[in-house]
């Protein structure tokens, strides 16, 4: 296919090169060109605005938040966005953790424009993405998400279709996000727990995800909280705190309770207040520690 990739962050250089060694065509757009020129090497074409890398079957958007995603979706009075540069008939997959709220307004805009929209989020970290171990959560059109079946193959270990409605992608990855940053904090409270009573804290992980908690998750994780390995960011304090305030939102507007969330969003803001907003996510897990007396959660 003739992809076209907005956003060469953390999580979209791997993507982009996935795509590249399955095959595809590759124009890749991002607002600081130079992070093109890894992805040129392989074959890809850098170009320097939205419209020309909205010129295929497909474009991707992989890009940090809201903001960016309306950015390049609906340009503004200089420059010409992925709506009013793409193809009718074509598609617009956004890969971005986005609002819920978001994701609708899109779907909207590229049905009027006679586009199509589908939601694809993704789960996994950077190294995940290098090496095409993502897992895809796809949401919109059945027969659209059924004909990007490549595109998903290409930078992950396995696709699930779940809904005809994009934003239910969203809201899954939210989910998702929030049950993640839940195993960080109960994992750094336990190991603020044990600790300080002289437990060595990667013996303990190792009986934990040897015995209770196997998943991914607890031995990510629980593995940077036990090396204080919290930079670079492979996901940013930042960011974590963008996707619980996403979550919440999503939350009051179908009227469910999400009290653990209220918490998270505490928690993310007291780390970024204390000068970590830029480490990575799990940092969120020292905090514990730090609070029962031990190192404050900051950068070097």
């Amino acid at each position: 296919m003739r992809i076209g990739f907005i956003g060469l962050g953390n999580m979209g250089s791997g993507m982009a090169a996935n795509l590249l060694a399955a095959g595809h065509e590759v124009t890749a757009y991002n607002r600081s060109p130079e992070k093109a020129a890894a992805l040129v090497e392989r074959g890809a074409t850098a170009v320097t605005t939205v419209a020309d890398a909205c010129t295929g079957d497909v474009v991707i958007s992989m890009l940090a938040d809201d903001p960016a995603v309306e950015s390049v979706t609906f340009g503004d009075v200089d420059t010409a966005g992925i709506l009013a540069s793409l193809p009718q008939g074509a598609v617009h997959v956004s890969s971005s953790t986005i609002s819920v709220a978001l994701a609708d307004r899109l779907t909207a805009a590229h049905a009027e424009a006679g586009q199509h929209f589908v939601s694809a989020p993704v789960f996994g970290r950077p190294e995940a993405a290098a090496a095409a171990k993502l897992f895809v959560v796809a949401a919109g059109d059945p027969a659209v998400v059924q004909d990007l079946s490549p595109v998903f193959d290409a930078v992950g270990q396995r696709t699930f279709a779940i809904a005809p409605d994009p934003k239910t992608a969203n809201l899954v990855k939210l989910s998702g996000n929030f049950l993640i940053a839940s195993v960080i904090e109960s994992l750094g409270e336990a190991m603020a727990l044990v600790g300080k009573a002289g437990v060595d804290k990667q013996q303990y992980l190792e009986l934990l995800t040897s015995t209770l908690f196997a998943a991914p998750a607890y031995q990510t994780y629980g593995g940077l909280l036990a090396r204080r390995e919290f930079e670079p960011a492979g996901f940013a304090a930042h960011l974590g705190l963008k996707d619980v305030r996403l979550l919440l939102a999503a939350g009051e507007q179908l009227e469910v309770p999400l009290p653990i969330g209220s918490l998270l969003r505490d928690r993310f803001l007291s780390l970024l207040a204390g000068g970590g907003r830029d480490l990575d996510w799990s940092a969120l897990g020292a905090l514990a520690e730090w609070e029962a007396g031990g190192a404050r959660p900051a950068p070097d």
